[in-house]
């Protein structure tokens, strides 16, 4: 037997639920409040079913009626998200995908943080069962401008940033191909911001290359890197979109909604 709309439910029900998201998902797309024959409209839902379970939420403060007949979503919402944007763990959002991404290509996946002048490893992906492999040590760290972690870091500074990293460290180099001066790091710096992927050319290391893309927060802001490292004739560029669509997914999770 049909339920009726204007019958109310004695108990929460699969139906309920969804017409809930669908009554949420409405207000979160307008900014202004929202008129209750307008979310009638757009969600299909009698005036009177949308009426009463709008009602339900405002009791609970997922929803506010800053006057008569109009609707908009309350704070309540914001202290859950807020409650879960501190809970949720980077490495916990980046582990799945980085285990995926190396699945994919046999390599091993790095997730890294900025700490002041260098980057700082903090998880990794990878086989013992795999053949040569660059494995980097959680914890381990290394001068910004030398790995390609690091550059995405400096590309999302500002130049006078870029200009006093260079004065405070001297830009010394690990080998011969490290980018010591200053105009050298930034032309590789625009090529990052250009592209949203840096290398490491055996800048740390002689016979290891790295590439690397940036992950994102709700906010828009490069909280960590992502980087494949490998042996420098095995490094391949056909590995770019696995990359750059393992670092989109990690930043979807953490709440970031933009492009990358």
């Amino acid at each position: 037997m049909k339920k009726n709309d204007n019958e109310t439910p004695n108990k929460p029900s699969v139906q309920v639920l969804e017409r809930m998201f669908t009554l949420i998902d409405v207000l979160a797309a307008k900014e202004e409040p929202v008129a209750l024959k307008e979310i009638s409209e757009k969600t299909g839902l009698h005036p009177s079913t949308a009426h009463r379970i709008l009602n339900d939420l405002t009791t609970g403060g997922f929803v506010d009626r800053p006057e008569a007949g109009t609707y908009r979503l309350g704070m309540r919402l914001l202290e859950l998200g807020n409650l879960v944007k501190a809970r949720l763990s980077v490495r916990e959002a980046a582990l799945p995908h980085m285990r995926l991404l190396h699945k994919q290509i046999q390599q091993p996946v790095n997730l890294s943080i900025r700490q002041g002048d260098e980057i700082v490893y903090v998880e990794r992906a990878y086989s013992e069962r795999s053949g040569m492999q660059v494995v980097r040590a959680i914890g381990g760290h290394a001068p910004l401008h030398l790995t390609s972690n690091g550059k995405l870091f400096l590309a999302a500074d500002d130049p006078q940033n870029v200009r006093s990293y260079a004065m405070r460290t001297g830009l010394s180099g690990n080998t011969h191909n490290s980018l010591t001066q200053l105009p050298q790091l930034e032309r590789e710096l625009a090529k990052a911001r250009q592209t949203g992927i840096a290398y490491d050319n055996e800048e740390l290391e002689l016979g290891v290359r790295c590439m690397a893309a940036g992950i994102y927060d709700d906010q828009g802001k490069l909280v960590a890197a992502l980087s494949i490292s490998a042996p420098a004739d095995r490094l391949d560029d056909s590995w770019l979109p696995k990359l750059k669509s393992c670092a989109h997914h990690i930043s979807a999770a953490l709440g970031f909604q933009g492009a990358m």
